[in-house]
This record gives structure tokens, C-alpha cells and sequence, in this order.
């Protein structure tokens, strides 16, 4: 009977249920370019230290950049045979250079080598994710300078509330998604620790150069303790959380697009290229892009609750559990990265209807705040008393069918002869908006700054 591989001690074929079940390569052949970026470090480092010869180093090395070349350009394809990518990539050495392929896997199990491959993986991943999102960021401060004195209803729970404008609306959104950038570019620093050479859980006996490796393959330092190492996949954790909480951020965006593409809003226009049709009513255009988007977000929080429930009831060191880790995060990955671009060209040709927005400020009494904070600089009066008096304001100007705003001198002074023939520029949309000029405000002037505070922070990224 042919042996497995990476079986020594089981003489017998395996069950073909059991290989069904325990095969990973149809997945984490995604990780073949850091397999055989690892093989070549770990290689190096055992040609240096004298555990394999220098001839043999040349076969090793040589034979590893063909494989990679032949994979990439679709040469080799990597289909069902092997248990998982390491066993695939050392099948297809030993085919190719012999005897010499063998002596790769001295000073190293699949524990540690799995580490290093994912933790590659999820690292380049963390540093790609965060390039969209400073691009996406870049693409809310043009439209934010676009828009910055462009009338748009705050709103508190769904209900007209303050004046804003449509550029701190959309700085809103900036402000979330460099969050989320800092979130990935913090995990990137915090696990940049490299596993290789921890072996199955122990270390190793042979006289091996950690930091040989950890400075090829560009991690920061290596790992403190073997134990912990090969069974961690809080780097894996971290890049799921961080997507989902991105993705909720793209969620609550996508919401609101869908809602101020309505005919009830009219306050956006999506371009023909990002909506689609119906196969029933000629006239539809939906919203398909940011419906996608919002439904993507339950896919992403599956996928880091799943995770956590792996790994919850570990014990140490490495179990066959954790192999369930990989799925998850490619497709968590590779939504993440279609839906920063997608978003991105969506925000970047959408039409912005300005005169519906600010038709919508003159619907829900947007400046009775800045009414009862007249009264209160003005009339000495107490801000409670100010609040309730405008409260009958509202009343009255319902009565007569008005928005506040509309309301004339004459009108007001029937309710209350202590108002100056000032208070009705209070009541004018436009000044409520920008009468907010404390920092972080929604004024003109406080927009323009964050905008410029914003664009300084991108460019420190760069």
C-alpha cells in the first residue's frame, strides 16, 4: 500500500469519509503562494545553519520558484489528491528535484508551517483592506468639498431633527471608516509575529535561526512561546471582527443610499451601472449594489461568530478543530476587498440632488433649537422654559400649515411680544446650519476644517 505522506505510523487506507472530511486543500490551496514563500525561508535558514547542504539548498530553491510560477500561471493546477497545500507543494517538489524535497520539513511541522502561511495571508490582507479604505475615504472628502454648504435633514431616530449639510453627512461616514482603517492597521502591528520554528508545539533540536526567518519573511519578531503559537488564531479573529465591523459601517451607508434613492427621497441618483432592472416592471431601478452590500454584512458576522465557536473550547497546543479557521476568512477576505472597491465607484457616480435636500429642511421644524437657544441668549430664559415655549411654536405653526422657518415676525410676536424682528434670520435654515460652529460642527466653515483635517490624516498614511 502506498503511505501517506504525512502518515508514519497508520498502515491502513484511510476511510474515503474521513478523507472527505479531514482534506482542506479544495480551500486553503488559497495559501500556496506562502507556503512555498515559507519553504524557501525555512530552507535558507536550514542551509545556513547546516542542517541541509548548500547543494541541496540550490535544488530546494530552484525547484520551489518553478512551482510557483507553474501554479500561478495555471500550469499546475492543485486539485483533489492531497490532504491539504503543504503535503501538495512537497508531493510536487519531491516529483520534481527527489530526495532533496524531503529534507524541507526538518525543524518544522504542519503546525507551525500553517501558522506562518495564514498569519502571512491575513497580514498582507490586513494592509491591502486598509489601502481600500484610505481610498473610500478619499472618495467621501471630494464629494464632502463637493458638498459642504449643500443643505441635508439631520436626522435623530429616522425623524427630521437639525440642519446639516451633505458633506458632514458624508464626513460621518470618513470618520467611521478610518476607524476601521486604524483597526486593521493595529492588528497588522500587534500580530507581525513570526510562528515558524515553533514546530509541533515544543520547538525544535536542531539548532535553528528564528530570526533568520522572521527577517525573511518580513515579520517584526518571532513568537515568544511555541505552546501559544500554534494554536493562535486571535490574527485571524481580529481581521473577521474588523471586517464585520467595517462591513456594518458599509451596511448602515447602504441603507441609507437605498433610502435616499426612493421616490419619496429623491435626494441621490445611481448611476445606470449600479443598479439593475426588473424582469416584471420596465420602469424599476433598483438598488442592487447597497441591498448586496447590507445583505454581505450577516455573511461576514457568520463568519467571525463561527470562529469564536471553534476555538472557544481548545485546549492547548494545536487540534484538527482549527482548520475550520481558513474557509471563513477567505470569503470573508475576499468580500471585504469587492465590497470597499464596489462602494467606492458607486459613492464616486452618484448624483447628488441637491434642491430635494433642501426642500426637505423646510418639512419638520429643523430650527426650532436654534429658537428656544435665541430665547436663551436673548430673553435671559432658562432653556427649559425656552423648549416648552416652542414647543407651542411647533404647535402653532401646524395649525397654520407652516414650517417653522416660514413663520413671520408678526406670527411669532402673537405668541410672545418679547421677540426682536432678528429672530426670524434664526429661524432661516441656512443660518441654523451653519449657527453650529463648535469643532466637530455641521457649519460650512467647521465642514471645510475637518475636511482639511482628513485630508492632512490621509496623507500621513501615504
Amino acid at each position: 500500500m502506498k503511505k501517506n505522506i504525512a502518515s508514519a505510523r497508520i498502515n491502513i487506507e484511510s476511510s474515503k469519509l474521513l478523507k472527505e472530511l479531514n482534506d482542506s486543500l479544495p480551500f486553503d490551496k488559497e495559501l500556496f503562494r506562502e507556503d512555498i514563500i515559507g519553504s524557501l525561508a525555512h530552507s535558507k535558514m536550514l542551509a545556513k545553519q547546516g542542517i541541509i547542504s548548500s547543494e541541496d539548498l540550490e535544488l530546494i530553491t530552484k525547484g520551489l520558484n518553478e512551482l510557483l510560477e507553474d501554479i500561478e500561471s495555471g500550469k499546475i493546477e492543485l486539485n483533489e489528491g492531497d490532504e491539504d497545500i503543504h503535503m501538495a507543494i512537497e508531493r510536487l517538489l519531491t516529483a520534481k528535484i527527489g530526495d532533496a524535497a524531503k529534507r524541507v520539513h526538518t525543524a518544522r511541522s504542519r503546525n507551525d508551517q500553517v501558522a506562518t502561511d495564514f498569519r502571512l495571508y491575513v497580514l498582507n490582507n490586513n494592509k491591502e483592506i486598509a489601502r481600500l479604505l484610505l481610498e473610500l475615504i478619499e472618495s467621501f472628502i471630494n464629494i464632502s468639498k463637493e458638498h459642504s454648504d449643500t443643505l441635508l435633514p439631520g436626522m435623530t431616530h429616522l425623524q427630521h431633527a437639525q440642519p446639516i449639510n451633505f458633506g458632514y453627512h458624508m464626513l460621518a461616514y470618513a470618520s467611521m471608516f478610518k476607524r476601521d482603517y486604524e483597526r486593521f492597521m493595529s492588528s497588522y502591528k500587534r500580530n507581525n509575529i513570526s510562528p515558524l520554528g515553533c514546530a509541533a508545539l515544543a520547538g525544535t533540536p536542531h539548532p535553528i535561526d528564528r530570526e533568520l526567518t522572521t527577517n525573511e519573511l518580513g515579520f517584526k519578531e518571532p513568537s515568544l512561546n511555541c505552546l501559544d503559537t500554534v494554536s493562535d488564531r486571535d490574527f485571524a479573529l481580529e481581521i473577521l471582527f474588523n471586517i464585520a465591523t467595517m462591513m456594518m459601517h458599509i451596511s448602515r451607508l447602504s441603507e441609507e443610499i437605498i433610502l435616499w434613492s426612493t421616490s419619496e427621497f429623491k435626494f441621490v441618483t445611481l448611476s445606470d451601472k449600479h443598479a439593475t432592472g426588473s424582469s416584471i416592471m420596465p420602469q424599476k431601478k433598483n438598488p442592487d449594489i447597497p441591498e448586496l452590500l447590507r445583505g454581505k454584512t450577516g455573511r461576514v458576522n457568520g463568519n467571525l461568530v463561527a470562529l469564536l465557536t471553534v476555538m472557544k473550547g481548545l485546549p492547548l497546543a494545536y487540534n484538527k478543530d482549527t482548520q475550520e479557521d481558513k474557509e471563513g476568512v477567505f470569503d470573508s477576505v475576499k468580500t471585504a476587498k469587492l465590497s470597499l472597491m464596489v462602494l467606492k465607484e458607486m459613492i464616486d457616480e452618484m448624483q447628488v440632488n441637491k434642491e430635494n435636500m433642501e426642500a426637505a429642511c423646510r418639512v419638520g421644524h429643523l430650527s426650532a433649537t436654534d429658537l428656544a437657544d435665541y430665547m436663551v441668549k436673548n430673553l435671559n430664559m432658562p432653556f427649559r422654559d425656552a423648549y416648552h415655549l416652542v414647543g407651542n411654536i411647533v404647535n402653532k405653526a401646524e395649525e397654520l400649515g407652516k414650517d417653522i422657518s416660514e413663520l413671520t415676525y408678526e406670527e411669532l410676536s402673537s405668541i410672545d411680544d418679547r421677540f426682536a424682528k432678528d429672530v426670524i434670520e434664526v429661524l432661516d435654515i441656512r443660518n441654523s446650519m451653519n449657527a453650529r460652529e463648535s469643532f466637530g460642527g455641521t457649519s460650512t466653515a467647521k465642514t471645510i476644517e475637518q475636511i482639511e483635517i482628513m485630508s492632512n490624516w490621509i496623507e500621513s498614511q501615504k
